[in-house]
């Protein structure tokens, strides 16, 4: 049996640089995770760790991890400045749990649990391991055991009271002078905390360049992605399209790195009623922001028509300076279109076998000699392994996305430096 556990790092500190904190523990595991168990960093302040050797790690190996980041990157501090979480479930699960953000780990920690598959998660500081719940039912169901009242002590037995007389007994003066029992008040319970906000429908994957080892932009994509498959109707898609036109465009403002690249769906292209909705949407793009905007069309057909593809081109071209065609097909007739027509074309990776998904990776980069003839570059999307992330690099494509380079950001990737590639160590 081998255990598979995904651990982030929570640094109780806004300004420090969450690189130096992602170096540190790769140093540590590079020394102490010896082979034949393995790790690999998926995400920012984040490393999947298997053992082959057990069906569980030691969450006391995990504390002396936390002990020595703390007294390396805090030295003389307090205490509490470093938090691991330990998630052990299956690969998927672990992986969904590599993506969280910190808003939502730290949901964790106060045991509120998180809207994937159940797991064991601990919080490991220094000082303390603590389980918490590692989903939302778990998390209510613990709540509730904690909130139940404690059962009611048995009654002592004594000796019965006299009972009271009679008020017919009692002379009236002194039933005069009884005093009226005080009037009981009335505690008005306080409103219900307001809900907290819904998270946003979107975020954005990393685009790193991997000739120039940098980021080069940010793509937009549907947090629901990320749990349960996109929907094949037109009009569902068309929603999912402009609520990123419309969450990019307010990205824009506040994110002045790299290009932006956002998705359009092939056939709703092509239909005025959704071009009108479009329309709707990139009206409000700033101009200026024109030569940084990449629009990339999923959904386009093996068999794309030349004048599909160039009316495409011409809808876009006033508002998006790079048009990139996204395919599930590793042998996309790419010879078929003019080069002056696309920048590029994405190869987004489907399936859960590796094997089958590095096969579409060669299949992919062995038409490379007629991409480089037509100036069209090669991306590949949904990269999520270190073995795929290498393929890409010895296949010579030229730019990735996917959990293997970063995980599903709440922003746009903010400079070129400091690429959380996944740096994985095979068995000997």
């Amino acid at each position: 049996m081998t255990a598979i556990a995904c651990l982030r790092l929570l640094i109780d500190d806004d300004a420090f640089p969450a690189a130096r904190a992602q170096a540190a523990a790769d140093v540590y595991l590079k020394e102490r995770w010896k082979a034949p168990r393995r790790y690999g960093a998926v995400a920012p302040l984040a490393f999947v760790l298997a053992d082959n050797r057990t069906g569980q790690l030691d969450p006391t190996e995990m504390q002396a991890l936390a002990a020595e980041l703390e007294s390396a990157l805090f030295p003389g501090r307090k205490s509490g400045q470093v938090c691991l979480m330990t998630f052990e479930g299956d690969e998927s699960a672990v992986l969904k749990f590599a993506s969280l953000t910190q808003a939502e780990l730290a949901g964790l920690v106060a045991g509120k649990g998180y809207g994937g598959a159940a797991g064991r998660v601990q919080v490991i500081t220094a000082d303390a391991i603590r389980a918490v719940p590692s989903t939302h039912e778990e998390a209510r169901l613990a709540a509730a055991a904690a909130s139940a009242p404690a059962p009611a002590p048995a009654p002592l037995v004594t000796k019965a009271p006299e009972p009271a007389p009679s008020p017919a007994l009692v002379p009236a003066e002194k039933r005069a002078a009884a005093p009226a029992p005080a009037p009981v008040a009335k505690v008005k319970a306080p409103p219900p905390p307001p809900p907290p906000p819904p998270p946003s429908q979107t975020g954005w994957w990393g685009l790193y360049d991997l000739p120039t080892e940098a980021f080069v932009g940010s793509i937009i994509g549907l947090r629901a992605d990320l749990t349960q498959p996109p929907p094949e109707a037109d009009s569902a898609l068309l929603t999912r399209d402009l609520t990123g036109l419309n969450d990019a465009q307010t990205a824009f403002k506040t994110a002045p790195f790299g290009e932006f690249h956002v998705p359009f769906g092939f056939w709703n292209l092509t239909t005025p009623h959704a071009q009108d909705a479009y329309k709707g949407r990139l009206s409000r793009y700033p101009l200026d922001l024109q030569p940084r905007l990449g629009a990339t069309v999923y959904g386009t057909p093996r068999e794309a028509s030349l004048g599909l593809v160039s009316q495409i081109r011409a809808f876009l071209k006033g508002s998006f300076a790079f048009l990139d065609l996204n395919v599930v097909d590793p042998t996309f007739p790419v010879h078929n279109l003019p080069p002056e027509l696309i920048d590029s074309v994405t190869l987004t990776l489907t399936g859960e076998d590796e094997r089958e998904r590095l096969a579409q990776i060669l299949k992919f980069v062995e038409r490379q000699g007629v991409y480089r003839g037509k100036g069209v570059a090669q991306i590949v999307a949904g990269v999520s392994s270190a073995n795929e992330l290498e393929a890409c690099r010895q296949g010579g494509v030229a730019r990735v996305s996917g959990p293997a380079v970063t995980a599903f950001l709440d922003k746009p990737v903010a400079q070129a430096e400091g690429a959380p590639l996944v740096q994985a160590r095979d068995a000997a």
